[in-house]
């Protein structure tokens, strides 16, 4: 039976793309190597990673927080129940991609797909046959040299998903999104956690103002933090892991003891066993496929999307590029915008960002205006006693068009947003701080940010 597409992977990029796809009129199959579709990020990823913050958060504030807004709570830790919870939302999720894919006629194989040519795929022996293909086969945890996974003692985050327990020492290599909240949720629970970061700063990529605040609030948190510092070696044994550290720039190396290490330096595009060389695809030198503005591979009739090709590693990338990749086999015009991109941490507080930072339009040559608002003045963040952090906002010295937004603070994740959809209008800082918010609102943090590029904040 001959498709019109078959998607490699069912991710957010695989299975968006594969829905747009049949919304448009395609015969549409999917193939996926996992019992439950969503890829990482439903299975072991975002949303249990969510699922344990939010519970973790929640269960912070009950010890810290809540007998200063007059409220006696007695709260304690039952792990094995905050798994179930952790367990109940990935379900929910990848439950739901089942459902859509009935709901949209797609026809989902599984296991392990090779392309064995133009139109071909493999899946376990069978061949099946397409005028297109997507590969959405996303990444992989990056392995570190000297430390071997196990996924119990010296694990990546799919490890760290089921511990079987809170660990007293938590020690995590690499400063970057997945290795602080993570973190975060552990030293919720009680783990003293100290992180080993190669760079001097913590969050390679954001804003340096912002990822010096974020680091200083970590701190208070209990984080210790070992930046322009390498792991060399690990040896494991009964009481727990031995990390052998050193400065990065060279130095005396020191011992680091922890009961479990968090391995995260970042993600490898993953196209195991793909075929995608025997096929004639190219891949570039970190083994990404490579694909032109269109997605479209050097073989015909090939595209690929998501972490699996160049840009951010991030969900709503791969999905924006999974609708546009459908659009474009259907003869649309389907278009991703990556000045536009939010990134999101969501530790507390969180962190968020949309378009340039300072160091980027610095090395650009770019004249801009920078301004700040604390939500210190902000009046519902001190009615909450969520006064961490900023709002600062990025714009163009001559035509006012915003050009980035960096958030540290309660709910960051949320308010970046319509940053985003006033960006990908070409707004300027004006239209956003002529925009009537409602009062009392966190939000109103941004549209005071926006007011201060031209020096007319009210409250700060």
């Amino acid at each position: 039976m001959a498709y019109d597409l078959i998607v490699i992977g069912t991710g957010p990029g695989g299975y968006v793309c594969a829905i747009r796809a049949a919304q448009l009129g395609m015969k549409v199959a999917v193939v996926e190597k996992r019992a439950t579709h969503g890829g990482t990020c439903l299975n072991i990823g975002c949303i249990p990673s969510k699922a344990l913050l939010h519970a973790s958060e929640l269960y912070h504030e009950s010890k810290h927080a809540f007998s200063k807004m007059g409220i006696v709570a007695d709260t304690k830790i039952d792990f094995a129940q905050l798994m179930v919870f952790k367990q109940e939302a990935i379900d929910g999720n990848t439950k739901g991609i089942d459902f859509l894919f009935k709901k949209n006629k797609i026809e989902p194989f599984r296991g392990n797909a090779k392309i064995i040519g133009t139109g071909k795929v493999e899946v376990d022996g069978k061949v099946l046959e397409t005028k297109n293909i997507v590969i959405a086969t996303g990444s992989d945890s990056a392995k570190l040299r000297g430390v071997e996974i196990d996924e119990k003692q010296i694990v990546t985050s799919t490890g760290a998903l089921v511990l079987e327990k809170v660990p007293a020492r938590l020690a995590v290599i690499g400063a970057g999104v997945i290795g602080l909240e993570l973190g975060s949720v552990f030293a919720r629970l009680g783990a003293k956690v100290t992180v080993i970061e190669y760079l001097d700063r913590i969050l390679p990529g954001m804003d340096n103002e912002v990822a010096r605040q974020f680091q200083r609030l970590l701190e208070k948190q209990g984080f210790a933090f070992k930046l322009g510092h390498k792991v060399t070696g690990a040896d494991k044994g009964k009481s727990g892991v031995a990390l052998a550290v050193e400065p990065a720039a060279g130095g005396a190396s020191e011992k680091l003891e922890a009961d479990v290490v968090l391995v995260a330096i970042g993600r490898v595009a993953y196209t195991e066993g793909l075929g995608a060389r025997e096929a004639g695809i190219a891949l570039d030198e970190r083994g990404r496929v490579v694909v032109d503005d269109h997605f479209a591979t050097n073989v015909q009739g090939i595209y690929a999307i998501g972490d699996v090709i160049r840009g951010p590693m991030l969900a709503h990338k791969a999905e924006d590029e999974g609708v546009a990749v459908a659009e474009l086999i259907a003869g649309q015009a389907g278009h991703v915008n990556y000045d536009v991109i939010p990134g999101v941490v969501y530790t507390t507080p969180e962190v968020a960002s949309v378009g340039k930072t300072e160091e980027e339009l610095k090395a650009a040559g770019i004249a801009y205006k920078a301004s700040k608002f604390p939500f210190l003045a902000n009046g519902r963040a001190k009615a909450n006693q969520t006064t961490d952090g900023f709002v600062k906002i990025l714009a163009d010295a001559r035509t006012d068009r915003v050009l980035g937004c960096h958030i540290v603070g309660v709910q960051a994740g949320e308010l970046i947003h319509e940053v985003a959809v006033l960006m990908e209008f070409g707004g300027a800082a004006e239209d956003l701080a002529r925009t009537c918010h409602a009062h009392p609102t966190l939000a109103e943090a941004v549209k005071e940010a926006a007011m201060a590029v031209a020096g007319r904040a009210i409250h700060a």
